[in-house]
């Protein structure tokens, strides 16, 4: 069946290369593979290709393409990696992953509103990735450890600190990003673990809605 959206990823993703935002051709492949109008609600699919966040239901957000391009341009996944995502939402974050690492790899997806985790199931069924990415109901800020060591863990909400489970479950050489600051503003920051040193930088300013939970905002 033909996808009628096509064209509009295609234009969204040729944006994206010349603002370079988009770099890698596995970055620019999953963007243009992975369909993100399956993943916001029915009535905004004539907007899904636009570069702009949309509201997918209890408060939720699902980023804005360019954020989205930025952080899987950050985290350089790589085929067969392992991978956290707290704050899995619709599920089209977890989906980009999904297609890079691969049939080898894996996505273990944490969202602790049960109405968004059973619709991005159902969201990551229909582009054809359920059998790369597992959807987990619970507290993502308390880590993930039956699967742990991971490649790589990514946070896209908010958190005041550092989710201290989350640096234990990062493997050895691992990357981890994190939005890192209040509510309202915070600084998108990337985490390079190097046996028992821990390399920080700061990637720029960002907005996103706030983690809760256990070492979120409550």
């Amino acid at each position: 069946m033909r996808d009628p959206y096509s064209g509009r990823r295609e234009d969204m993703v040729d944006r994206l290369k010349e603002r370079g935002v988009l770099r890698t051709p596995k970055v620019i492949e999953a963007m243009q593979k992975v369909p993100r109008h399956l993943f916001v609600p029915r009535g905004m699919r004539e907007s899904a290709y636009y570069d702009t966040p949309l509201g997918i239901g209890s408060g939720q957000t699902i980023s804005a393409p360019h954020m989205v391009g930025m952080m899987l341009e950050y985290l350089e996944f790589h085929e067969g990696q392992k991978v956290l995502e707290v704050g899995g939402g619709s599920g089209y974050h977890a989906a980009l992953a999904g297609h890079i690492v691969g049939p080898s790899g894996h996505v273990y997806s944490v969202e602790r509103i049960p109405s968004l985790a059973r619709r991005a199931i159902r969201n990551l069924e229909a582009g054809g990735l359920s059998d790369r990415v597992d959807v987990l109901l619970g507290d993502g800020s308390e880590g993930v450890p039956d699967h742990a060591p991971y490649d790589r863990i990514f946070i896209t909400c908010a958190a005041p600190e550092i989710p201290p489970p989350l640096m234990e479950e990062l493997d050895d050489g691992g990357k981890l990003l994190i939005p890192l600051g209040s509510r309202y503003y915070q600084d998108l920051i990337m985490l390079e673990k190097q046996g028992d040193q821990i390399r920080r930088r700061s990637l720029g300013g960002c907005v996103f809605v706030p983690l809760i939970g256990k070492y979120g905002f409550s």
